[in-house]
């Protein structure tokens, strides 16, 4: 991805339709520029950028901004959740889901913003933890299922809080009506559709990935390229490839019930024996001969000292990079997934537009009427500017910049330095003034006698009156 004009950019951004403005929430070092993170190794402010991509002949502007992983910059996230339609959660396929994860999973919640999930370092199942295939499809329906099971809570929760203050408004009216009403034992969870808030690789809200090593899919793209070498729709695969399906050879069909027969699922088959007989032929047994062809299999090329390199993780990233580019797989879910700013909510426009418990009802008029600027989201010369402050610091008014001192002009320079001389020459003149007066002070008088060959000095003192005899001449 290289660099793009100014010029580009500020013409995508008239084209609402095709702008996404996002964040990443995760344990990901995307951005770190301060010298702080660089030597904590992790992400501590949030950082922004904005990218441009191209798919399927539109041009897409993606405004993303970076936020901190850690839990104790949870402010951060919660900054950068406000701000975008859509956030990037990012899952480490080891660790699973961590409490960060979950608070991430609810700010996006809370915000009323699309999460799309991408699960990162695949690779470690490989080099790691030694697992097959199969075993790796198991821990990769494990994680979706703990995600899921986040989702489902948060989405339980909000229908449950829906239910109780309906059954609060229908108490009042049957006690103001004083009438016989019918309880209705249902939650409400029954008739709503909760399909799609859950993450599923046949939807196309996650990607696999390995940053590390450069790579990373979403089964759509498994989908497209399998559909030309077996002969079957691509919309049929999409469906199938994630899940309890397998292959029926002697058919040529898809069929249900892989678990159950002993039959490695089309996900095991098509998609991770080919990533882990990558790895096998690069990284462990170092075969040429196999690298080869499944470089020309590929319709790659690999230049000489990519693969002529002595670090075989220099030859893996080279091959994966170009095969499965991760940044192609990423910002293709987040455009086809994630909405555009024309896609907000109503109701969280009101939110932006409130302050804690006040009501949109009693805003100003002319405050209510912004609304539609939000909704409509125009970029001419005739839309309003508005400004959203979503972080306000607490700053001392002597770093303000009004408040700041300012830079001295050479003048100014050289009268403080004559100024300062002539400070220091008074100095020592007053601490020569007072050494005299002292001496003064401290010696009355002095006298000498000169007897034979010697002499006495009598010396009067303010102490106690002493003789001393000097030394003969």
């Amino acid at each position: 991805m290289g660099h793009t004009s100014l010029e580009k950019i500020i013409a995508l951004q008239s084209k609402t339709a095709n702008i996404r403005n996002i964040c990443i929430v995760a344990h990901l070092r995307y951005m770190d520029s301060r010298q702080d993170e660089q030597i904590r190794g992790i992400t501590m402010k949030s950082s922004s950028i904005s990218l441009y991509f191209a798919k399927d002949n539109q041009e897409y502007l993606i405004n993303m901004i970076d936020s901190p992983g850690h839990v104790d910059f949870s402010s951060e996230v919660s900054t950068a959740v406000r701000v975008c339609d859509g956030a990037i959660v990012v899952v480490d396929v080891v660790e699973g889901v961590c409490p960060q994860t979950q608070a991430v999973l609810r700010q996006t919640w809370l915000e009323n913003i699309r999460p799309v999930l991408v699960i990162n370092k695949m690779d470690r199942l490989i080099t790691e933890l030694k697992l097959t295939p199969s075993e790796a499809y198991t821990q990769l329906q494990k994680i979706l299922e703990q995600i899921n099971a986040v989702t489902g809570s948060l989405f339980t929760s909000k229908v449950l809080e829906e239910r109780a203050e309906k059954d609060v408004k229908m108490l009042s009216d049957s006690n103001s009506m004083n009438s016989k009403q019918v309880y209705d034992w249902s939650t409400g969870l029954e008739e709503t559709d909760d399909s799609h808030l859950y993450f599923s690789p046949d939807q196309g809200n996650v990607v696999f990935a390995s940053a590390i090593d450069g790579w990373g899919f979403s089964i759509e793209q498994f989908a497209q390229m399998y559909s030309q070498k077996i002969g079957i729709n691509a919309e049929v695969l999409l469906k199938t490839l994630w899940g309890d399906y397998y292959l029926n050879s002697k058919a040529k069909k898809i069929m249900k019930g892989a678990q159950g027969k002993g039959k490695k699922t089309l996900f095991v088959q098509f998609v991770l024996e080919n990533i882990w007989s990558l790895y096998e032929a690069v990284l462990i047994r170092r075969d040429k001969e196999k690298i080869t062809k499944i470089i020309t299999s590929l319709g790659l090329t690999i230049l000489p000292r990519d693969s002529r390199h002595s670090d075989p993780k220099v030859h893996l990233n080279a091959i994966c990079s170009q095969w499965l580019p991760v940044s192609n797989a990423v910002l293709s879910m987040v455009c086809d997934k994630l909405p555009s700013p024309l896609d907000i909510a109503a109701e969280r426009i009101e939110k932006l537009m409130c302050v804690r418990a006040q009501k949109f009802d009693s805003l100003p008029a002319q405050t209510q009427a912004l609304k539609q600027a939000f909704i409509e989201c125009k970029s001419d010369e005739t839309a309003p500017v508005i400004v959203f402050v979503c972080k306000m610091f607490a700053v001392d008014s002597k770093a303000l910049p009004h408040n700041k001192q300012r830079p001295l002009t050479q003048e100014e320079i050289a009268d403080r330095q004559q100024q300062a001389r002539r400070r220091h020459a008074e100095k020592l003149a007053n601490q020569e003034q007072k050494l005299a007066q002292s001496l003064s002070g401290n010696t009355s008088s002095t006298s000498t006698e000169n007897k034979g060959e010697g002499f006495i000095i009598i010396s009067a003192c303010n102490g106690p009156k002493q003789s001393l005899k000097g030394l003969m001449i």
